[in-house]
């Protein structure tokens, strides 16, 4: 029986030839990952259990990314505890104030992660690795716990559905678009446990920005993960960012997994990527997907997602965020900083960009990006997840509304739980905020 890319490296890292959908494994561990939120409770659950090691030093990493530069006390004593253990049991990746970035950007940039290799982290957009051929997942934190100390976590081998990617994207759509768009089609459950496995013709059109924002929010359709098809571009991309890895880490040797030609899938889904428009996903949910060809509709919609418009028809906006683990990485820099040159953001309106990195916050202010948005009226922050979850940096008032490049737009997810998100990609939250209101980006208005 074939297997998918998916079973292929949960057999391999299990020593077993082969393994099924349903399965109960043990698998070896290629990286532990956790933040300033998650890692405190880990470190608890690890303490409590008496562990006084930690299987590799190396295959360990702690991103204070969350609350960091430290919003409070608590989130001080966070880190504190953080430091601490990345101290007493010199944890080499162990990323704080002026090296940290948003953990699932900055990870890939480190050459952290490669194909075949299988991550855990106790966040629930490690699904992000899989654009690298990768098997990653989100776990709890007992669970991350174990794996520190063991090297070792349990999974149940998920079943997959297959996405077939066909054609080309049109000039400026991107990978937001795209899995707003499949969430849309299937649904905020639609992926349950289950492997989001993509390939293709139409691959070769994504850029590697493109498929990190993908996978980022397969557990947006209750996916286990999310895993790309490797290809010349993955290749690249991987012999470029390892050979920077920390230390021996560069050396490591990794191989990539295709699908069998007789893999099972439980379903497969033909993406033409040449029909794909830019896309808003309404609040409360990343499934509420309207495309922006139906903006002289929104009135309309307005009315199915329960939002309020004007007496156009047109949604007003208080704040735009441009960042996080979904779009902080630098095409989307890029592509904010294209459309708001020469403009400025409307008068009502808060613009927070977030560089998701160092690196790229570095490579923001060489390029003349960073200039574009202070002179837009925008407010540039260092990296980190901030008003994505509610954090800092940009929390909602009641009755305030967002759009947002996030991942999540859950009632109450960044502020008053009376405030409202809509996800879009860049281009449209950049083109929204010097409108005011939720506006397709110029060339694209209908």
């Amino acid at each position: 029986m074939g297997m998918t890319m998916t079973q292929k490296i949960l057999a391999s890292k299990a020593g077993l030839d082969s393994v099924r959908a349903g399965q109960l494994i043990k698998a070896g561990l290629d990286m532990v990952l956790a933040n300033d939120i998650t890692a405190p409770v880990s470190i608890n659950e690890f303490e409590k259990a008496g562990f006084e090691s930690v299987f590799d030093k190396k295959r360990i990493s702690l991103v204070m990314d969350h609350f960091a530069p430290n919003k409070d006390i608590k989130a001080a004593q966070q880190c504190k505890q953080c430091r601490t253990f990345a101290k007493k049991f010199d944890i080499e990746n162990f990323y704080d104030v002026g090296e940290m970035g948003i953990e699932h950007a900055l990870l890939p940039e480190k050459g952290l992660v490669a194909p075949g290799e299988t991550v855990i982290g106790a966040d629930s957009h490690t699904c992000t690795y899989g654009a690298l051929n990768a098997f990653s997942t989100g776990v709890g934190s007992t669970d991350l716990a174990a794996g520190m100390k063991t090297g070792e976590a349990w999974f149940k081998v998920p079943s997959a559905i297959k996405f077939d990617m066909k054609g080309r994207l049109s000039e400026g759509i991107g990978g937001k678009d795209v899995i707003l768009h499949i969430i849309g089609k299937i649904g905020v459950d639609g992926a349950l446990y289950k492997s989001m496995e993509f390939m293709g013709e139409g691959l070769s059109c994504l850029s590697m920005d493109d498929r990190f924002t993908i996978a980022n929010m397969a557990i947006e359709a209750g996916a286990k993960n999310c895993i790309f098809k490797f290809d010349d571009l993955t290749n690249s991309y991987v012999k470029e960012h390892i050979k920077n890895a920390p230390g021996t880490f560069a050396e490591r040797k990794w191989i990539s997994y295709d699908p069998d030609p007789d893999a099972i899938y439980e379903e497969t889904h033909i993406i033409d990527l040449s029909s794909i428009r830019s896309t808003v996903a309404f609040p409360s949910l990343p499934e509420n997907a309207v495309t922006t060809d139906e903006i002289e509709s929104l009135g309309s919609c307005g009315k199915i997602f329960d939002v309020a418009t004007d007496d156009k028809g047109r949604i007003k906006i208080d704040q735009v965020v441009i960042g996080s683990c979904t779009n902080g990485r630098l095409s989307d820099m890029a592509a904010a900083a294209g459309i708001l040159k020469g403009n400025h953001i409307a008068k009502d309106v808060r613009a927070i960009i977030i560089p998701a990195t160092q690196k790229i916050y570095r490579e923001c202010i060489t390029r003349g990006y960073m200039e574009i948005f202070i002179d837009a009226g925008c407010v540039v922050s260092t990296p980190t997840c901030g008003p994505c979850l509610g954090g800092h940096m940009g929390i909602l008032a009641q009755g305030e509304r967002c759009l947002a490049t996030t991942n999540r737009n859950f009632v109450g997810r960044m502020g008053h739980p009376d405030s409202k998100i809509f996800l879009s990609g860049p281009q449209v939250a950049a083109a929204s905020a010097i409108c005011g209101y939720i506006n397709a980006p110029e060339g694209e208005q209908k």
